[in-house]
């Protein structure tokens, strides 16, 4: 049995995804999420799912933020990144952050179907027009990837309410912990992460963000 959950705000393309699973395969549970928190809830309580079709744009998720954040509290599970959003650069740093492929949003069914086939298959799958550039070139997030495997979720949670401005008594309250023990966390991060200040280790969070596509359009 594969156990698939589908993190999209979107119905009509979670039911094209849906299709695409039933199409190739022959016994899958499909759960549905419609935003990061739920996303972040379900793989907690469902630690049988295999494999997380992920959004890169979705409430609580901007950008590569929701892709590094789930990568680094729950490793196990296989992500793929689904987006309007189909820059190779994008593409390759989403790669860098651990996502085992890449599938457009403009996809038919018959890609939708090959993309979900080769992943389930352990194969990182983008699209072949832009297989050769995105394997060529060097996003620039590999180290930054690197450094922010190594924070335990808890420290993850941390950065990102620093890089969104907080002090440090507002997210000991937020998190229900000691205001020193947010303390020792940001040490650690500044460790982990190669800098010196708060406001570097923002920068650094920040990196993560992209421009939705669709706030573009708009």
């Amino acid at each position: 049995m594969t156990r698939v959950l589908i993190a999209d705000d979107h119905p009509l393309f979670r039911n094209a995804l849906k299709l695409a699973l039933d199409a190739c395969v022959d016994s899958a549970t499909v759960i549905e999420a419609e935003d990061l928190e739920q996303t972040r809830g379900l793989l907690a309580h469902r630690r049988d799912i295999d494999l997380l079709l992920l959004d890169l744009h979705m409430p609580g998720s901007n950008g590569l933020t929701g892709l590094a954040g789930i990568r680094c509290e729950f490793p196990e599970v296989a992500v793929v990144v689904i987006s309007a959003n189909e820059d190779p650069a994008v593409i390759r740093r989403a790669l860098d952050h651990g996502a085992a492929g890449f599938i457009p949003k403009s996809s038919g069914m018959e890609v939708l179907t090959e993309a979900v086939t080769a992943v389930l298959d352990c194969k990182t799958w983008v699209p072949a027009h832009l297989h050769r550039t995105v394997a060529s070139m060097d996003g620039g997030d590999a180290e930054l990837a690197e450094r922010m495997a190594r924070l335990t979720p808890q420290q993850f949670r941390v950065l990102q309410m620093v890089a969104e401005g907080r002090l440090n008594k507002q997210i000991a309250d937020r998190l229900e912990i000691r205001e020193r023990t947010v303390k020792a966390h940001m040490s650690e991060i500044f460790a982990k992460l190669g800098v010196r200040n708060r406001t570097q280790a923002g920068i650094a969070f920040r990196r993560l963000e992209l421009v939705d596509p669709a706030t573009l359009q708009a």
